[in-house]
């Protein structure tokens, strides 16, 4: 039997359909023609002497063997990008910018920075740590080229990539979960984590008092194991010698943690520092 040689340009056209199933809007990302867009797909089906899509039942669906074909065909393209990417790492240089919040940054920092230094040693990397809010703010307007953000659950653009964080409550004693006024330990505004704490308190009516104030979470975390009173955290950060409240007091919103690249900021060591911070982030 002879092998085939399959053309990725085909099977990405074809990918691109099945992600927008429309020819027309798959033309309009692929930057062609939708006569062209159609007549890569003939070559395809007739390459692979197979059927793809179904164009009969008012838009384009998959055929039961574009939708077997699909997951090996991004499985390839997906290598391509890799091998192309590697040999395109060693050539990138310039500056990037990227902000984060002090607790993601001091747990995830030290891997992405030292993985991103060794592959692209000609990229010189600035790192600022702050509240969302003032990030965002930076985001907007241009001080930062990328930011991990924290924010409400909701509606959000297909290309970002995000986790939910669950947030828990933590004491030295499990005594302090009782105590009216609750003793809060947080951080000032405008952090997410302080106002998911203030909501819940709120919600459900628990009188509470600021006892220790810090923008740091190892601060907080000092704080609550002297026993000054009851922090909220994430709960993959929650260290082993504290007490998380399984009861008597309001679970907490969770928060999304998303990635965000400023306008008109891809391109070149953004790019590959946010296939770097998704790697060891969101894998």
């Amino acid at each position: 039997m002879t092998l085939k040689n399959l053309d990725l340009s085909l099977l990405r056209a074809f990918v691109t359909i099945a992600d927008t199933e429309s020819f027309t809007r798959a033309a309009v990302r692929l930057g062609l023609t939708q006569p062209a867009v159609s007549l890569q797909m003939r070559r395809l089906e007739a390459q692979l002497d197979r059927r793809l899509f179904d164009r009969s039942q008012g838009g384009v669906h998959l055929t039961v063997q574009g939708s077997d074909l699909l997951p090996q065909v991004r499985r390839l393209l997906a290598l391509n990008d890799d091998v192309v990417a590697g040999l395109m790492e060693t050539e990138v240089q310039g500056d990037v910018r990227f902000g984060a919040p002090e607790d993601i940054a001091s747990t995830h920092l030290p891997t992405i920075i030292a993985r991103f230094a060794e592959r692209h040693p000609r990229v010189r990397l600035s790192v600022t740590c702050d509240f969302t809010a003032n990030l965002m703010t930076q985001l907007s307007q241009g001080r930062l080229d990328l930011a991990l953000i924290k924010r409400r659950p909701g509606p959000r653009a297909s290309d970002e990539r995000v986790f939910e964080e669950r947030l828990v409550w933590l004491a030295r004693d499990a005594a302090l979960f009782d105590a009216r006024p609750l003793s809060l330990v947080v951080a000032p505004t405008p952090d997410a984590y302080r106002a998911r704490a203030l909501d819940a308190l709120q919600a459900a009516g628990i009188g509470f008092r600021e006892a220790f104030v810090s923008p740091s979470l190892s601060g907080q975390l000092a704080a609550v194991r002297a026993g000054l009173g009851v922090a909220i955290a994430p709960a993959t950060l929650a260290p082993r010698d504290l007490v998380v409240a399984e009861a008597g007091l309001p679970k907490p919103e969770p928060v999304e943690i998303a990635l965000l690249v400023g306008k008109g900021r891809t391109g070149g060591a953004v790019d590959m520092l946010a296939r770097e911070i998704k790697d060891v982030i969101f894998r």
